[in-house]
């Protein structure tokens, strides 16, 4: 069950306060990608799963990546 406060609240255009910045958009990985990651380097997509995951190779290893990409950026 989800707080009253986690739910988002809307902008009143008479608010003093500037608007909530929109979501960025999340990024979307294809076959070959070269990647780099904050915690296991520099690697290449191997697998794109339809629900949003991604098998990337790092070299030492494998690794299933889930969205949202926090530490993962495409090179």
């Amino acid at each position: 069950m989800k707080s009253p406060r986690s739910a988002r609240r809307r902008h009143l255009a008479t608010s003093p306060f500037p608007p909530p910045s929109a979501a960025p958009p999340v990024e979307e990985f294809a076959l070959e990608d070269l990647v780099t990651h904050d915690k296991y380097g520099l690697g290449r997509v191997v697998e794109v799963e339809p629900g949003g995951a991604v098998l990337v190779d790092f070299g030492s290893s494998k690794v299933r990546i889930l969205a949202p990409y926090v530490r993962l950026f495409k090179l």
